[in-house]
């Protein structure tokens, strides 16, 4: 018999979230089959057997949060078999749930069993159950039922035996159902405040009618990860317009020659490219600071961000000094595609050294792209614009593309990254170079 754990699947995760089983307990289950789909900080992946037997165990519900290691499921040798510490084959995850609860320093029950009610009440107590035992909760659940500010014992459980899990929180929350009772009142507690007049409103009204939003996984990481970006790696930032009339011929040439083959490179596959072909030039750039330490990275893997439903991802193209024009368009899509599907894999969204972010497909001009850390630096590219410039002491009218490097000033100097940035825009200026 062997558990599952919710594994590490990128290499920022700290915690997942079960989105959908797809073996039922009692299910056959072969290596390499899909077991669970987990929601990371990243999107949602697949996550699949290593060895064969029958799922006789789901110890996480679908919807709910865990740490890292945590075990969600076992493997048994036929479907009949019973877990190690449980009666059945569903989760015996109480002992667990306390020592997190501890672990976290928060009280290891947040219910109050019924014997524990003061003796002066008259009404019974409520446990959630006819035998007065307290429900069987989550760690995250009790913590969020706090928050609410739920009583719940109160709340229907819809997890394995009746177990409250998030989900089931969130709903009673929404429905305004199972508020906490009021404490109860201290021999010697202060006065109360005074009551508002019975014509003053119960709560200010900002006019704005707005309503929570359901967020996942993926938003809250986002949230947490760029605000650590921010406030820890101190961002410097380097502009430069260039003139893409070569650039854009260089890729009209390119598709035309292409045609045949059905690939067409796109403007962000060409700086992409010749980012990758910069970094080259400048090591230095192609660097990480981590704990304290400066890492020079050996191989160039530059990021592409793609915006999707729940938030921006970043899958890297790994080598991508290596890899054809023709290589990088088609290997760019291919990966797009996955991550609006939430389907790609770690691999391929570990090990960036470098990123590219473009939203010049919006008709953005330019903009200050936060560092994905623990990469030195990020491209922000704006929309080609054609513009008045002045041309061998004349008036014309060029095509242009704003870039804006935003660069960790620990791991690169100023002096460095605007000798990246000026060899970056004189390749893309003399596109044949991004070949070469």
């Amino acid at each position: 018999m062997s558990e599952i754990y919710m594994p590490r699947l990128s290499d920022t995760m700290e915690e997942g979230v079960i989105s959908t089983w797809v073996k039922q307990v009692g299910d056959k289950v072969a290596s390499g089959d899909v077991l669970v789909e987990i929601e990371t900080d990243k999107a949602v992946m697949e996550y699949e057997a290593y060895e064969d037997g029958f799922l006789v165990a789901q110890s996480v519900s679908e919807g709910e949060t865990v740490q890292i290691g945590t075990v969600i499921g076992v493997i048994g040798d036929s479907p009949d078999a019973v877990p190690d510490g449980s009666g059945s084959g569903e989760p015996a995850a109480e002992e667990a749930d306390e020592e997190e609860e501890e672990a976290e320093g928060a009280p290891a029950e947040e219910t109050a069993p019924a014997e524990e009610a003061p003796a002066e009440s008259s009404a019974p107590a409520e446990t959630g159950s006819e035998s007065g035992e307290r429900p069987r909760t989550s760690p995250l659940a009790r913590r969020l039922a706090k928050e609410y500010g739920l009583d719940i014992t109160k709340i229907k459980g819809s997890g394995p035996r009746g177990r409250i899990v998030r989900a089931d929180i969130e709903a009673a929350a929404k429905e305004g159902t199972a508020e906490a009772p009021a404490p109860a009142a201290k021999e010697k507690a202060a006065p109360a405040a005074p009551a508002a007049p019975a014509s003053q409103a119960p709560a200010f009204d900002d006019g704005r009618d707005s309503e929570e939003v359901q967020i996942g996984n993926v938003r809250k990481v986002i949230a947490r990860r760029l605000t650590e970006s921010k406030q820890q790696v101190p961002h410097f930032y380097l502009r430069r317009t260039i003139d893409a009339e070569a650039l854009k011929a260089f890729r009209s040439q390119i598709n035309e020659q292409l045609a045949s083959t059905g690939a067409k490179i796109s403007f962000n596959d060409l700086i992409v490219k010749a980012s990758a072909t910069a970094l080259k030039l400048h090591p230095a750039v192609n660097s990480s600071w981590v704990d304290g330490k400066l890492l020079q990275h050996g191989r160039i893997n530059v990021g592409v961000a793609v915006a999707v439903d729940s938030g921006l991802v970043v899958p890297v193209l790994h080598d991508t000094d290596k890899a054809t024009l023709s290589e990088i368009s088609g290997r760019t899509r291919e990966l797009a595609g996955k991550a609006r599907d939430g389907k790609l894999k770690p691999q391929e969204m570990s090990g960036g050294t470098f990123s590219v972010s473009n939203l010049g497909m919006f008709g953005v001009d330019s903009f200050s792209a936060v560092i994905n850390p623990p990469e030195a630096a990020i491209l922000a590219v704006g929309a080609m614009r054609q513009e008045a410039v002045v041309v061998d002491g004349e008036i014309a009218v060029r095509n242009r593309i704003s870039l804006e490097l935003s660069v960790d000033h620990r791991a690169v100097d100023g002096a460095v990254g605007a000798a990246f940035l000026k060899d970056l825009a004189e390749i893309l200026e003399e596109p044949m170079r991004i070949i070469l």
